[in-house]
C-alpha cells in the first residue's frame, strides 16, 4: 500500500484528508446524472492537469489504467450492439476520470489521515459495540488497496508479456489471485504485528 504513496511532497498532500474525500464525493455526485460527451471528456482532461501539476512521479501511475482496458472495450462493445456508441465512450470517461481521481487522493494521502478523517462518521457504531478505529482502518486499506491491485495486475501482465510477447489477460486471473490473498495475508500479519486496532478505542 505505502508503495503507491507519493513521498514527494506536492500542493495536494498539503489539503487535509476529510477534504479531498469531500470533494471526491461532490464531484461523484455531481457527474452521476450525466452522460454528456463533453462535459465527460472535460472532466477527464482536467483530472490529466491535476496529475500534471503533482510531476511526473504522479504521471507515471497513470500506467494502472491498462488493466482496465478489456472492460473499457466490452462497455464500448455493449453501447455498439445497442446502437448507443457514443453514451459508451460518454461512460468510458467518466468511470476513468473518476478511476484517477481517487488514486490522486490515495497517492497523496496518508493511510493514518484517512482514517482521522473517516472515524468521526463512525463514531454512531460505538453505540452498537463497533470500535470505529477498526472500522476506519478497514475503509482507509479499501480505499488505499483498490488502486495497489491495479498495480498488482500491471505487474503480472508485464512479466506475462516478458516472457511470451503477448498480454496475458484472462490468464492472469489464477496468478493474481493467488497473489491477492497472499498480499490480504501480508497486511493481516503487519496489523496483527503492530497489535491490530485498539479494541477498546471507541474515539
Amino acid at each position: 500500500m505505502i508503495s503507491l504513496y507519493l513521498p514527494e511532497r506536492t500542493w495536494l498532500h498539503g489539503i487535509a484528508a476529510g477534504h479531498k474525500l469531500i470533494a471526491l464525493a461532490l464531484v461523484s455526485l455531481l457527474v452521476a446524472p450525466f452522460d454528456n460527451l463533453a462535459l465527460m471528456a472535460g472532466l477527464l482532461l482536467a483530472v490529466l492537469a491535476l496529475y500534471a501539476s503533482l510531476g511526473r512521479a504522479a504521471l507515471r501511475q497513470l500506467s494502472l489504467l491498462r488493466p482496465m482496458a478489456p472492460l473499457l472495450v466490452l462497455l464500448l462493445a455493449l453501447h455498439a450492439w445497442n446502437g448507443d456508441i457514443w453514451l459508451g465512450v460518454s461512460l468510458c470517461l467518466r468511470l476513468l476520470a473518476m478511476i484517477l481521481l481517487a488514486n490522486a487522493v490515495t497517492m497523496t494521502t496518508r493511510m493514518d489521515a484517512m482514517m482521522d478523517a473517516v472515524e468521526p462518521l463512525l463514531r454512531p457504531l460505538a453505540w452498537f459495540g463497533a470500535s470505529p478505529r477498526a472500522v476506519a482502518l478497514a475503509v482507509a486499506m479499501m480505499i488505499r488497496f483498490v488502486p495497489l491491485l491495479f498495480a498488482l495486475w500491471e505487474s503480472l501482465n508485464e512479466a506475462w508479456r516478458a516472457r511470451t510477447g503477448r498480454r496475458g489477460g484472462w490468464r492472469l486471473l489464477a496468478p493474481f489471485c493467488i497473489q491477492t490473498l497472499k498480499l490480504s495475508h501480508h497486511a493481516a500479519e503487519a496489523l496483527a504485528a503492530r497489535g491490530g486496532a485498539p479494541r477498546g478505542d471507541t474515539r
